[in-house]
């Protein structure tokens, strides 16, 4: 294998999904400030997710459609059907 071309910092950190609170411990080499108590009584890295596997609807099979600052609603009425 070739030396140098792995990160030096590659350590355990914990994942957190931000919409639902699930969270995971893998290896990564991801750069952050906070730390999370995992379940072994461990302090790990903490990663904020926007998004993951428990939310994502490819792999939930629900469409959720978030809605920012009613851009959904100024969409619909401003491309609404006139009647």
């Amino acid at each position: 294998m070739k030396t140098g071309t792995h990160p030096e910092n590659y350590r355990l950190c914990v994942f957190k999904d931000m919409s639902n609170g699930y969270s995971f411990l893998t290896r990564s080499c991801a750069e952050t400030k906070e730390t999370a108590k995992w379940e072994d009584g461990e302090e790990y890295p903490l990663v904020k997710l926007d998004i993951s596997m428990t939310s994502h609807p490819f792999y939930t099979g629900k469409q959720v459609l978030v809605d920012t600052a009613g851009r959904v609603d100024k969409f619909r009425t401003r491309y609404a059907k006139k009647k």
